[in-house]
């Protein structure tokens, strides 16, 4: 790892940069600038009085990209790290006082007390790929919002619909519960009526519509509604129920364009592992990136964040759990993926499946969750053996090459 004898200690914050240089852990400047493109342009001028300069700044969200795509366009070296670890090396450093200038020179003294690898951004496409994934993400929890938001609403108006269908959920049963949002409606149309209606809603036939039909009628006349057919409640239900349809289909646009970006031999290698499907694979190569840019697995743990946390005092040295300090997003998808394999495997054998199963049911299993974590190591060590050798998995290949 390069030593810098230059370092610039940024605090970002939405409106203002604080800047601390230091040389050889001198502080021999301060100076605020604001964070857009007339403060940058100050930051150059500074940047430019010296040979080899580095920068380092906490990853404060959307307040430290503009500062993040300045530093890129103009080929300067900089750390960005992540606040949790920051906060963690400044504390060790006895850091007593909390204070712009302060977080700026102790920032810029991290470099020189435990020098952080550099920072690069990555190419376009993973940048796009990334925030795709983030904006599916957001979908996703307004999904889960609004279908609680319905589930609610639908009580006090019709709550029997709910046992419709096996499941309270999808495009058929959203459609269906914007149709009858109150018992009242499902009472005032005939047999025929109802399941004329629910003919036109796809993948339901004239079977499916007579079944239905048949249930619709039968539940509503179980229900007794606490709001009456024109009450806004019923309103609400039917704006809910549209809502639902509506993130559905922009999520499937989501993954589509990030199906149409990302970069196919990638794609294809992700999604021969057993149990990996096609909207896990797409949000893995958009959170983890290009894994070729990491030189060892144990450094895609720590991006990821679960790596194993360290606690010394004295003479006791022990390790605590996951650092937590990474990509969250990508630590959960990885997290749910293991489930996804395991499940697969009774069809389609994977070495993580067998090596998650095994573990569970040892006597000397120590909980799912670190049984997990440690099948989420393999998982990236197999990710990365694909990537870097360019071969898609092979479970006999796997099963000889797996580390005990």
């Amino acid at each position: 790892m390069k030593d810098y004898s230059v370092v610039f200690g940024i605090d970002v914050s939405k409106a203002k940069l604080s800047v601390s240089v230091l040389i050889k852990k001198k502080e021999i400047g301060h100076f605020d600038i604001a964070n857009d493109a007339v403060g940058f342009k100050s930051l150059l001028e500074q940047l430019q009085e010296f040979a080899q300069p580095v920068v380092i700044f906490e990853a404060t969200g959307v307040y430290s990209l503009s500062l993040e795509a300045f530093l890129n366009y103009k080929g300067y070296d900089y750390v960005k790290i992540n606040p949790l670890k920051a906060k963690k090396l400044m504390d060790n450093n006895l850091r007593h006082n909390k204070t712009d200038r302060v977080d700026a020179h102790r920032l810029a003294m991290i470099e020189f007390i435990t020098p952080q690898a550099l920072s690069t951004q990555q190419p376009k496409e993973y940048r796009e790929l990334q925030a795709a994934s983030r904006y599916y993400e957001e979908l996703t929890q307004d999904t889960v919002k609004a279908k609680n938001r319905l589930h609610r609403a639908l009580q006090t108006v019709f709550p029997q619909i709910e046992q419709l269908m096996g499941t309270p959920s999808g495009k058929q049963y959203w459609q269906l519960v914007e149709l009858y949002s109150h018992p009242r409606f499902v009472l005032e149309d005939g047999f025929e009526q109802i399941s004329s209606k629910l003919q036109d809603i796809a993948g339901i036939g004239r079977r499916k519509s007579c079944n239905l039909a048949n249930s619709l009628q039968n539940l509503a006349k179980l229900a007794y509604a606490y709001y009456d057919y024109d009450s806004v409640q019923v309103k609400l239900v039917r704006r809910l129920a549209q809502q639902l349809i509506d993130l559905e289909a922009e999520k499937a646009e989501i993954i589509d364009y990030m199906e149409e970006i990302a970069p196919k031999d990638d794609l294809e290698l992700y999604l021969s592992v057993p149990g990996i499907a096609r909207i896990t694979a797409l949000r893995l190569i958009a959170e983890l990136g290009d894994l070729r840019r990491f030189k060892s697995t144990n450094q895609i743990d720590a991006f990821v964040g679960i790596d194993p946390g360290r606690y010394q005092s004295g003479e006791y040295d022990g390790h605590l759990g996951i650092s937590k300090h990474g990509n969250h997003i990508a630590r959960k998808i990885l997290y749910l993926a293991i489930g996804q394999i395991a499940s697969a495997s009774s069809f389609n054998p994977c070495h993580i499946a067998d090596y998650y199963k095994a573990k569970k049911q040892s006597f000397h299993s120590t909980g799912y969750k670190k049984i997990a974590i440690t099948s989420v190591h393999k998982l990236i060590r197999t990710l990365y053996a694909l990537i870097i050798n360019g071969q898609a998995y092979d479970y006999n290949v796997a099963k000889l090459n797996q580390r005990l």
